[in-house]
């Protein structure tokens, strides 16, 4: 059968047991979220729309930003048949086909917009199939990649096409995303007459992290969640509820292992020697495996002790590596003395809540890019996009240290790590305290 006839079905029809990420799918430039820096009046992107430009190119983005809804308007826009080819299912065989009927349609006026969704899974040889096609104006081919296009795409097709970079969807965007499917009759929710707090609008768009196809899931899920439960209103518990990603499950038949380590690890936290060597001991004549508990009290070092004395890692790495390479009974004094020695260390958890704040920020908050000063620049395309502009060499500064901001914008000047006064963390403190005079004294100048 032609891939032209039939038709492709048109941008507006709604197919109701779609995802609601799919009905929501914007059907012009006027209904598209987000990408101003393309789309607003006067950018390039908008004036290559309106002006017809025939022009292949690749949109390189984030997961659910809006690559393939923006071709899909171009196509209807420009009034061209729009052919969507997935690198995940389609070889050679298939790009000759596409190529063939697009050949032939060329030859009767017909336009051909041919979508290539994840383009940076084509091999070369693939990619160069499309080359002669392209270069001849056969087809106008419109790649998406979530990789750089530098790295994955050959030189030779992309002098060919023009490059643009698309960005995450800010939360303002999502919500609005969210609203308008909330209030769709005809695509979205608006039918089931179920509203939604601004804080369960917020935390959903938080957590998805500028992708927008996330969100509209999670709000079609959490629409589900209210239905069931006879609510109107989609309350943050709600929202929270659908966020979920997993829940943990434990087995109850094993508690009084369970209860045996918490009293070790408790009493190592204490600095209780007597205890932690008590509990440990009866782990082991309870026949635990004595490689669990070594595992355990490596964790120990990591979380209780930490930076405090740095050395107690090695500790008991070494602990672990003679018990296994003794085994009992005569390991069991490897793991004694290493327990001895981290209830007799200076404790600090510092480390340990400073990287639980940062998991729970990157739960929280959206994924931002990473500051342009602080990529690599290894390709000409990547220094145009301005890609380690501003970065300053550490070396090259006065104390070593240079007045730039490393953390994304949104968590700019946020403090993690908090060194205690106890052991070696006495002296990262220190430390600490004279990077921030330098910084300081660099910004005074």
């Amino acid at each position: 059968m032609s891939l032209f006839n039939p038709l492709p079905e048109p941008a507006s029809t709604v197919f109701p047991a779609a995802p609601l990420a799919e009905r929501m799918r914007p059907r012009s430039l006027n209904e598209y979220v987000g990408q101003q820096h393309l789309l607003g009046p006067g950018k390039p992107l908008r004036v290559q729309i309106e002006r017809d430009d025939a022009s292949s190119m690749i949109f390189w983005g984030p997961p659910g930003v809006g690559k393939t809804t923006l071709a899909k308007i171009i196509a209807e826009t420009t009034r061209a048949t729009f052919i969507q080819f997935s690198a995940v299912l389609s070889g050679i065989k298939e790009i000759k086909q596409v190529m063939a009927e697009a050949e032939k349609a060329a030859r009767y006026g017909s336009r051909t917009i041919l979508f290539i969704d994840e383009i940076h899974r084509f091999n070369k040889a693939q990619q160069d199939a499309f080359l002669p096609y392209v270069e001849h104006g056969t087809i106008r081919l419109i790649g998406a990649t979530t990789e750089n296009p530098s790295f994955e795409i050959i030189s030779a097709l992309l002098s060919r096409c023009r490059v643009y970079t698309l960005r995450a969807l800010t939360e303002d965007e999502i919500v609005t995303l969210l609203i308008r499917a909330l209030n769709d009759k005809e695509r979205g929710l608006g039918s089931m007459g179920i509203a939604a707090e601004d804080a369960a609008l917020r935390i959903i768009a938080s957590y998805s992290s500028g992708d927008a196809r996330n969100a509209l899931n999670a709000l079609e899920v959490s629409v589900k969640l209210a239905e069931a439960s006879g609510a109107k209103t989609i309350t943050l518990e709600i929202a929270t509820e659908a966020l979920q990603q997993r829940t943990l499950l434990y087995d109850k038949e094993g508690e009084e292992h369970y209860n045996l380590i918490s009293a070790l690890h408790k009493s190592v936290r204490n600095s209780d020697v007597d205890a932690s060597l008590y509990w440990l001991g009866r782990m082991l004549q309870s026949g635990e495996d004595p490689m669990y508990v070594a595992r355990r009290v490596v964790r120990m070092a990591v979380e209780d002790i930490g930076l405090a004395a740095p050395e107690a890692l090695n500790l008991t790495l070494s602990a672990r590596d003679a018990m296994h390479f003794l085994g009992s009974p005569e390991g069991d004094l490897a793991l004694a003395q290493a327990v001895a020695y981290l209830a007799l260390a200076p404790k600090s958890n510092a480390v340990y809540t400073a990287y639980g704040d940062v998991l729970s920020d990157i739960e929280h908050t959206r994924a931002e890019p990473v500051p342009l000063h602080l990529r690599n620049a290894p390709t000409g395309l990547m220094k145009a996009l301005d890609y380690g502009k501003g970065y300053r060499y550490a070396h090259d500064e006065e104390g070593k240290v240079a007045d730039m901001e490393c953390l994304p914008e949104s968590l700019r000047g946020r403090h993690y790590y908090h060194p205690t006064a106890e052991g070696r963390e006495k002296l990262l403190a220190q430390r600490m305290e004279e990077i921030r005079k330098i910084r300081e004294g660099k910004r005074g100048k």
